[in-house]
């Protein structure tokens, strides 16, 4: 009976060794990686130069990032876990030269403010924000502020403004109720966007996301159709903190069964939000079948909409510009036919979906309130499932 025991005792100390192991994986490789960079490619079109929705001309990211305090949860203080991101589709005058966009729902329990007008104008005219759910009215405030800087006329002599801001719900690892977000952190946010390489993972509106019982947030990608398909850029950025570790899928893999240890403290339903821009010339309608595309991409990663998420997308084209206040009576737009969208659809599909697993690949381990702790997905492990399953040799 006492050996029985000993060897139950030894199975059970090396079971729990087994999983502190797997955990620290998540941290082991120096610096983390994006999938691609991992040898894992998605579908069969080519990235632009920095695999971002920034390789879509003049489209600019801004991020702040609040992160600070540790321990119990001490609501309207801390520990903060959250931030927000700005995407601009151009860094011009946005409000006098609006482009053409879209938006698409697939499960709406979330919010992104001035859909309505967007729907309606089928324009955007201001930038688009991502934050926490709690702090959309204070995201608000800055895009007005923000706006009313830049345009004095507003509100007197001008339009009034309507901000585009879209939500998720960080409240596992954040102080939800402390409405961290400021408006000077938006202001900040979207003058400070730029062009170029773009930060993911656990930063700005993602800094307290969580994806498939991993640590998630900000991801991008993009796609660039050939000569002959047009030679137009997709590019996609995405804020996930959706659906639940046994989903996940990566190139088709099971990963996230193969995966069992290093759950989340505390797991959630989730939501994302999807952002896609390209420089095709596309109008209202055609953007907002483009915006539709992106479930199909996000369904490749295996995640589930939920009663409980907010699926909201939002596609933009820079390749025309709708006039604030026009002289002319008319003017004039290009628009592709529909009979050479099919490119496009497939650029935004594949990018989604690699943006996806970017924002889980370049995240870091996070440790929020109460201890609540998104592991991120160990890289190591995952190349090897790959090849366990013939994806990479």
């Amino acid at each position: 009976m006492t050996e029985i025991r000993l060897a139950w005792l030894c199975l059970v100390v090396a079971m729990a060794l087994t999983s502190v192991a797997h955990a620290a994986d998540t941290e082991k490789i120096e610096g983390r990686k994006r999938i691609r960079d991992l040898g894992i490619s998605i579908g069969s079109l080519s990235p632009g130069p920095h695999n971002a929705i920034t390789d879509v001309g003049g489209v600019l990211v801004g991020h702040v990032t609040l992160n600070r305090g540790e321990g119990k949860l001490e609501p309207g203080v801390g520990p903060v876990r959250t931030g927000v991101t700005a995407i601009l589709p151009h860094g011009g005058d946005l409000w006098r030269e609006k482009v053409p966009a879209a938006t698409y729902v697939l499960n709406g329990t979330g919010e992104m403010t001035g859909s309505i007008w967007i729907e309606t104008q089928g324009a955007l005219e201001v930038p688009i924000l991502l934050t926490n759910t709690m702090s959309v009215g204070r995201v608000m405030d800055g895009v007005v502020a923000y706006m009313m800087k830049h345009y004095p006329d507003i509100g007197i002599h001008d339009d009034v403004v309507a901000p585009t801001v879209a939500e998720c719900d960080d409240s596992t690892l954040n102080d939800a109720r402390g409405l961290h977000v400021s408006i000077e952190d938006t202001i900040r946010a979207i003058e400070d966007a730029k062009g170029g390489a773009v930060a993911e993972g656990a930063v700005g509106a993602g800094t307290g996301m969580m994806a498939f019982g991993f640590k998630g947030g900000i991801g991008t990608s993009s796609r660039v159709l050939s000569e002959a398909e047009g030679g137009y850029t997709v590019g996609v950025l995405v804020n996930s903190n959706m659906d639940t570790r046994k989903n996940l899928r990566v190139d088709g893999v099971p990963v996230g069964r193969e995966i069992g240890d290093a759950q989340p403290t505390r797991d959630q339903d989730g939501s994302i939000i999807i952002v896609i821009a390209t420089d095709a010339p596309l109008d209202h309608l055609k953007l907002k079948r483009l915006a539709s595309k992106a479930s199909l991409g996000l369904a490749r990663t295996g995640a589930t909409s939920r009663h409980g998420s907010g699926d909201i997308f939002i596609a933009f084209s820079t390749a025309n510009r709708v006039p604030h206040y026009p002289k002319e009576r008319t003017y004039e737009m290009r628009v592709v036919a529909d009979t050479h969208l099919n490119p496009i659809f497939e650029a935004a599909q594949d990018a989604t979906e690699e943006a996806i697993l970017n924002a889980l690949t370049m995240a870091t381990t996070t440790v929020g309130r109460d201890g609540n702790t998104a592991h991120a997905i160990p890289l190591d492990r995952l190349v090897a499932i790959m090849r366990k399953y013939g994806r990479l040799e």
